[in-house]
């Protein structure tokens, strides 16, 4: 294959995995559940921090608007604005930073039926601005929150959330009386 031939692999699994200034980052996963119940667990914005641990809240703006407050390095804080966009029923929901966000985003997450019935295959696609550039986004990964490193993770715990009803974590907790 020659250099210019295009790849025709997602953007977000190309080696120049950008878009502009902004860079691509995604994940799929197959979780053994109906599409439409996916779908209406994370349609419902409110839900996200129970899987996702970048996101600490969900404000509800109005009935297309949304703020989250995500976790940045370092105990920072970074205040998103979100808007939805393209929303099908039970197929996919798109999503846009407006310009009263800290981080330029833009992002979508699919549920498409698995082969043989194994249940449903989602896709989560972000397309961000790192903060401070390519500098940022490795030291973001550095500090595990790069968001193709949160999207692997966040989806491996909305898959566990969905099939068992809780999210299995590799923390030792002691009670208060020090016992485990």
């Amino acid at each position: 294959m020659s250099s210019e031939q295009l790849d025709d692999a997602p953007k977000r699994a190309q080696r120049d995995d950008k878009n502009g200034n902004l860079a691509i980052v995604g994940r799929s996963i197959v979780i053994n559940k109906p599409r439409q119940e996916l779908f209406a667990f994370w349609r419902d914005f409110a839900n996200l921090p129970r899987f996702m641990n970048a996101i600490e809240r969900v404000e509800i703006i109005d009935a297309s608007r949304y703020r989250w407050i995500v976790k940045a390095p370092i105990g920072q804080e970074v205040t998103l604005e979100i808007e939805t966009v393209d929303v099908v029923q039970n197929q996919s929901i798109g999503w846009r930073s407006t310009e009263n966000s800290q981080i330029d985003t833009t992002g979508n997450v699919s549920f498409a039926d698995a082969p043989a019935g194994r249940g449903t295959v989602v896709t989560a696609d972000i397309a961000y601005k790192p903060p401070g550039g390519d500098i940022g986004r490795l030291f973001a990964k550095l500090f595990q929150t790069e968001p193709n490193i949160q999207a692997r993770h966040e989806l491996k715990r909305f898959k566990m959330l969905m099939e068992t009803g809780e999210i299995a974590t590799g923390a030792f907790r002691k009670s208060e009386n020090g016992e485990s």
